[in-house]
Parts: structure tokens; C-alpha cells; sequence
């Protein structure tokens, strides 16, 4: 087989695969409302394999945080025993939220692939529109009220941080 035949192979397993586990998020997404949460799954993907699964669990757990990327990233991180997922890929039945993008880019999750957009979530009544927005404005301009405290103790707690040998960076 040549080289470019051989990339056109190559390619087609990636395609099957990356079918395979959309699917797999699309299911979770399925479960997920049978289980009373969200139409939301995600599953994470490291060297072919599964290592993470998510469904949304907001209502079911009493948990505004439990979207699906993110309980696939607590379920991948226990998984492999890491807080670093470098090499993995996600995907994601629908275009992340904010929170959940933010936890994809802390996790180290190198690419994310996702189905409803953004907009198709907005149609289904999980608008994040205004969040999105809220965050480009400066904490002045924002809604949720935020305002800066004395910060002393705070301050000490990273100058410790710096000099601690225990210290693991993330």
C-alpha cells in the first residue's frame, strides 16, 4: 500500500471510531433524561480508549456543576488517577458551556468534538448567551455583582504556595 492510501486508511479508522464514541456520548445523553438530567453526554478518549464518561446529573444530584464534560472529566481524572488528561480527546453531545470549557482547557484535554451547538441549546431553553457574554465584560460592566476584598491572608497563602517543596503545579 503507498503512503497516500495508507493516510486515506488511517483516516477512515479515526472516522469510524470518532463515530463510535459520539454515539457513545449521544447514548449518555439518552440515559441522561431517562435519569431525570440534562440532554447532555460526554465521553473522554485517551490512545482509543474510554476513560471517561459523563451525563448531565444537575437536577438528579442537586449539582449546577455536574454537567456532563465535567463529570466525564472527574470520571476520566479518578480513572487514570491524574489530574493532567494530555492525549485525551472529548466528545461531547453538544458545544460545551463556559463552565465546562474552561474545566476541558484546566483538564488538559487536547481537542474537543461536539454535535448541538450552542445555539441548538439555546433552542432547547439551556441558553448560556448571557454568560458567554458576561464574561468579555470588565468586572465593572457585569451583573453578578463582584468586587475585590482585602486580600492579606490571601496573598500570604500564594507567597507560601511558591515556597512550598510540596507544591504539584497544575
Amino acid at each position: 500500500m503507498d503512503k497516500e492510501n495508507a493516510y486515506v486508511s488511517i483516516a477512515k479508522v479515526i472516522k469510524v471510531s470518532n463515530k463510535r464514541f459520539m454515539e457513545k456520548a449521544i447514548e449518555l445523553s439518552e440515559k441522561s433524561m431517562r435519569n431525570g438530567g440534562g440532554p447532555f453526554g460526554a465521553v473522554i478518549v485517551k490512545d482509543g480508549q474510554v476513560v471517561g464518561e459523563g451525563m448531565n446529573g444537575v437536577v438528579p444530584l442537586k449539582d449546577p456543576t455536574a454537567h456532563a464534560e465535567v463529570v466525564a472529566i472527574r470520571n476520566a481524572c479518578q480513572n487514570l488517577a491524574t489530574f493532567d488528561l494530555s492525549g485525551s480527546v472529548i466528545f461531547t453531545s453538544c458545544e460545551p458551556c463556559p463552565m465546562c470549557l474552561s474545566a476541558i482547557w484546566w483538564a488538559r484535554i487536547e481537542k474537543i468534538y461536539f454535535c448541538n451547538t450552542r445555539d441548538d441549546a439555546a433552542a432547547a431553553g439551556f441558553d448560556d448567551a448571557a454568560i458567554y457574554c458576561e464574561i468579555s465584560k470588565n468586572l465593572s460592566e457585569r451583573t453578578l455583582p463582584i468586587e475585590q476584598l482585602s486580600c492579606e491572608g490571601a496573598c500570604k497563602a500564594f507567597r507560601d504556595w511558591l515556597g512550598s517543596e510540596k507544591k504539584v503545579a497544575y
